[in-house]
């Protein structure tokens, strides 16, 4: 297990797990840990034995949000110089799987930071929320944007006019969160899931996340042109191959990732 100062990081086959832990502030985000995060995640995305990363929280929560202390005297300059969203914005260029395993609260920066992943699974008693709006504030790490593109406008206005909290179940019908498991084999049913991803031939995995992240910035025609090309290109892999052969022999496909 790789330890630093905010964050346990460990491979477990081919999952690489993140964990937040600075448990005692329910994981509130600094800056230094926001760092730590992305660094280990673009490590992970670069290790050819990773195929799956997996973020949770250490503790009570996955995190309560972003720590208050290190912006109560910060001004527009000192926000423009500092440009504290430039690691944030690092997590959107990573090609594999992100899976955000999230408990307790969920809130503020947290929840900016779940939403940065590709799938969001949740115990039920897990709460999500922006409550910025209590701080005279806002989300600035694609809070509103994010949430927006999941539930729609006037829905994504409510939550963050109001700073109200939502449980998991609610979450998981509006489309926010992918899957509510059980508490008692919560990790254990996140990590089946994650092998199961895993096992799929990496390449195609990863066009299928390019294919579907622009989806949301390109007219249906481009991006169905978009699409295309992936599908072609797939066709130039082994695991094209090695996928169809097996279907035909009726036997399961070995996947290489080549």
């Amino acid at each position: 297990m790789l330890t630093r100062q905010y964050v346990k990081a460990d491979v477990d086959g081919q999952i690489g797990r993140i964990r937040l832990n600075r448990p005692e502030r329910y994981n509130a985000l600094n800056r230094t840990m926001i760092r730590e995060i992305v660094k280990v995640m673009e490590q992970f995305d670069q290790d050819e034995t990773v195929a799956v990363i997996v973020l949770s929280g250490e503790g009570k929560s996955f995190s309560a949000g972003a720590d208050i202390d290190e912006m109560v005297d910060a001004t527009p300059i000192s926000m423009e110089l500092l440009d504290p969203f430039a690691d944030w914005d690092r997590i959107s260029r990573l090609h594999k799987p992100l899976i955000a395993a999230v408990h307790g609260f969920v809130l503020g920066g947290g929840f900016e930071l779940a939403l940065a992943c590709d799938l969001i699974y949740a115990t039920p008693e897990t709460q999500f929320g922006f409550p910025e709006v209590g701080l005279g504030v806002m989300p600035g790490a694609g809070g509103t944007q994010r949430l927006t593109r999941r539930i729609g406008r006037t829905r994504a206005l409510e939550w963050l006019w109001t700073g109200e909290r939502m449980l998991a179940p609610e979450a998981e019908r509006l489309g926010i969160i992918n899957r509510v498991f059980a508490s008692e084999q919560f990790e254990q049913d996140v990590m089946t899931r994650a092998h199961q991803i895993a096992a799929q031939p990496p390449i195609s995995v990863r066009l299928i996340k390019d294919a579907v992240d622009k989806a949301g910035d390109l007219s249906l025609q481009d991006g169905m042109d978009h699409e295309r090309r992936n599908f072609y290109l797939l066709f130039g892999t082994a695991d094209q191959t090695e996928g169809m052969q097996a279907f035909l022999e009726k036997r399961q496909p070995t996947f290489k990732g080549n």
